[in-house]
């Protein structure tokens, strides 16, 4: 599974972070690895230099082999959080896609 890392102006996208996401996403989607071919991480953080609620973003798109790409998007406070989130329905997609898969 190849992971692609993404940040807007507002966040800084370092080796850390970086690091840090792709551990993550590695261990949370290890049993879908056979599916994904590639996942894209798009980081924003909507309000900019501003304080406020839920203004972290974190879209997540899986490409799945043989079908449409799966995308989710989770709003947070922070950035780990808002990835945390995004990877939860994420899962929650990838077992359901899959899961119609199996039953026929």
């Amino acid at each position: 599974m190849i992971i692609q890392f993404n940040t807007d102006n507002n966040i800084s996208g370092n080796e850390r972070l970086a690091e840090y996401i792709d551990t993550l996403l590695t261990d949370g989607l290890s049993r879908f690895n056979a599916h994904i071919t590639r996942l894209e991480v798009h980081l924003t953080d909507e309000n900019g230099k501003k304080e406020g609620q839920n203004d972290k973003r974190c879209m997540l798109e899986a490409r799945v082999e043989g079908l449409q790409p799966i995308a989710v998007t989770n709003h947070d406070n922070t950035i780990e959080q808002a990835v945390n989130g995004a990877l939860d329905k994420l899962k929650a997609s990838l077992d359901s896609v899959l899961g119609r898969l199996k039953k026929y």
